[in-house]
């Protein structure tokens, strides 16, 4: 028996033994208890995709970050066959070739871009670094796939489109809350289908356990990354972008902070957007506050209200309710429904792999790729900065 269902009926056999809990049940007709309409279900299985042999070849170029782990089980998932990595640090080279130890270690950067049977590369080098990688991989024919953020100015995403549009190569950016989140797929699914009507806004808190004695020093410099918005917060533009199905927006108010970690004046841990889409509205926040009692690096949400419901998805933890990750609880004009979306395919890796192959755009437009960076390094640099300082 599920947890909710134990709790709810605990709730009424002790407020029926009492006095107060008589007058309490009172209140209520026998209807109101005999239409309650909650399920807890799981999210059917996703259909297991095999290849016979793979379908594209791919490298790697810069690793600075773990999200790069994610970026090539995406592409293996969806067919492809790892080649070979360049990176100049060896102790995070040491780290790979131990998950990986089939990959080729390149002597250079130009090594990999300068083989005939790489078709995409990837990376996750200093957010600093990652357009100008991106630039030289289209250049000699690549398609690129980059750990957000993948652009940090507004100046390489000038240049990034230009030679973007030059080559005809894709720059992909794994805005991972999205395509790395099993409950935030199902969730695009149950929209697309009109479970909660037409949707009105976007809602999405999106914390990070800031983890300091792990971190390199170039994460404390928003030069390297852009900013707390630019960073963490082009996850969130991209999910804003998607469920409402805006295509044009506003930045309404930004700001951002570094109200408790004076130790690195050169670093972001706070910041929150208010923005109007052309096919919704939004609001998120982003910071580096998830506290170390928490059983994840981050309590992340998403709230997406419609006209006839709304979802909520509790992307990594649901606190003291459920175990695990990837839960999302669905109220509309039917039902409350609770899904365990464990079982959910992530198909972008897939779809990427067949956008190389067929020269189509079916994980994420160019235009939308872009257009959420831009709008995440708007807010940036529009933002006002906090000062909880008193006169």
């Amino acid at each position: 028996m599920n947890r909710s269902n134990v709790n709810r009926r605990r709730f009424l056999r002790d407020a029926a033994t009492t006095a107060a809990g008589m007058s309490l049940l009172s209140g209520f007709s026998e209807k109101a208890f005999a239409s309650e309409k909650f399920r807890e279900v799981n999210a059917d299985k996703a259909a297991e995709h095999r290849w016979d042999e793979p379908r594209i070849k791919f490298s790697v170029i810069g690793i600075n970050h773990a999200h790069i782990y994610s970026q090539v089980e995406a592409v293996i998932r969806g067919g492809g066959q790892l080649v070979s990595l360049y990176a100049k640090e060896q102790d995070l080279v040491a780290v790979f070739t131990k998950r990986y130890p089939q990959v080729k270690l390149a002597k250079s950067e130009d090594e990999i871009l300068n083989d005939k049977t790489i078709q995409l590369i990837l990376s996750s080098a200093i957010p600093i670094d990652r357009a100008g990688i991106g630039i030289r991989a289209m250049q000699h024919g690549k398609d690129y796939m980059v750990d957000k953020p993948g652009i940090i100015t507004l100046e390489q995403l000038e240049e990034v489109r230009r030679v973007q549009k030059q080559t005809g190569r894709i720059y992909s950016i794994m805005y991972s809350e999205r395509f790395e989140n099993k409950a935030t797929t199902k969730a695009g699914d149950l929209v697309k289908a009109g479970a909660i009507g037409k949707v009105i806004q976007t809602v999405i808190m999106a914390p990070h356990r800031i983890s300091l004695t792990t971190r390199p020093a170039w994460f404390f410099d928003k030069k390297n990354f852009g900013g707390i918005l630019t960073d963490i917060g082009s996850h969130q533009f991209d999910q804003f972008l998607f469920f409402t199905g805006s295509d044009q927006a506003d930045i309404l108010a930004s700001q951002v902070g570094n109200v408790a970690h004076p130790k690195y004046p050169a670093f972001e841990d706070f910041g929150d957007v208010m923005l109007r889409g052309n096919g919704g509205a939004g609001y998120i926040r982003v910071d580096w506050f998830t506290p170390d009692g928490l059983n994840t690096w981050g309590d992340g949400r998403l709230t997406i209200l419609g006209t006839e419901g709304y979802i909520e998805v509790r992307k990594n933890t649901d606190i003291a309710v459920h175990e695990g990750a990837n839960h999302l609880y669905l109220v509309n004009n039917k039902e409350t429904q609770y899904m365990n979306c464990n079982n959910v395919e992530l198909p972008y890796g897939r779809l990427l792999v067949d956008d190389i192959i067929n020269r189509t755009e079916t994980a994420m437009t160019q235009k939308h790729c872009f257009y959420a960076t831009e709008l995440a390094l708007k807010a940036q640099k529009a933002a006002q900065k906090l000062n909880y300082k008193k006169a």
